[in-house]
């Protein structure tokens, strides 16, 4: 019987690996940690080589879009696996907030916000399962189209 696949081996199987955790732009820190509980900060893509900024339904379309949440989501991870000492040891994520900086109309914000919950829940596996918020707002720091932010418990406190 082979041993069971941890998030480490997920994100090779899925040709993916951690970015470094991004650096504050500004006087916080990336995630914070109470007990078992970790929050973290919002974490945009718009660093990213090939990830476009801009509002969505105007500048990009959905599929940029969930690119952009992707590379988020990748980056997100990267602030997990510090904060908790290994992906492994998240027992669960409990919520995701998602932003999308959205054109007039533009209603689709779930939809965008899906690609980062479906790689969460590829790399954790059950314990990337979460609640989520997805909403639309004009506007995101340096243009970003995506922004994420998460909550998570950690094994062992």
């Amino acid at each position: 019987m082979s041993p069971p696949v941890g998030p480490r081996e997920r994100l090779r199987e899925l040709g993916l690996g951690l970015p470094p955790v991004p650096a504050p732009r500004g006087r916080y820190r990336p995630w914070r940690r109470a007990g078992s509980l970790v929050v973290t900060a919002g974490v945009i893509a718009a660093d990213q080589a090939g990830v476009r900024t801009g509002r969505v339904g105007d500048d990009l379309d959905v599929e940029a879009a969930r690119e952009a949440a992707r590379v988020a989501a990748l980056a997100l991870l990267a602030i997990l696996d510090e904060a908790a000492g290994g992906l492994d040891r998240i027992a669960q994520l409990l919520l995701l907030h998602g932003y999308v900086r959205s054109a007039p109309g533009f209603g689709e914000q779930p939809r965008v916000v899906d690609a980062a919950s479906e790689l969460l829940a590829a790399v954790l596996d059950e314990a990337g399962l979460h609640a989520r918020v997805a909403l639309g707002v004009s506007e995101l720091p340096l243009g970003a189209a995506v922004e994420l932010q998460a909550w998570a418990e950690v094994a062992g406190g």
